[in-house]
């Protein structure tokens, strides 16, 4: 993968460290469109089971994003949240447990 820039390498670090700190299997964070981010981990509970990705789009919004610059995520994923909030053409950076981007996908 190309060099990342500071604030997609800050992203993915808030994803890596989110998974690590809780011990689950995803970790994600997502910037708006004001330079704010929002990690989060998956929640499996027996009554709410909600992505990584999908939480971290949930907590911009209703944080009052208008929109998001770029996503990072570690493990299972969907980007249908990330593509309704920010539209086309946002980079989402899927990255390893050692936080190495391995794929770079777009909105």
């Amino acid at each position: 993968m190309d060099q990342l820039t500071p604030e997609d390498a800050k992203i993915v670090t808030l994803a890596r460290a989110s998974r690590a700190r809780n011990g689950t299997a995803e970790g994600a964070a997502v910037r708006d469109l004001d330079g704010r981010t929002y990690a989060a981990t998956n929640v499996d509970l027996p009554s709410l089971t909600i992505g990584a990705l999908d939480l971290a789009v949930a907590m911009a919004v209703s944080s009052g994003a208008k929109g998001l610059e770029a996503a990072a995520v570690i493990g299972q994923h969907t980007i249908d949240a990330v593509r309704d909030l920010a539209g086309a053409d946002v980079p989402v950076l899927v990255a390893d447990e050692a936080g190495t981007v391995t794929e770079v996908l777009r909105t």
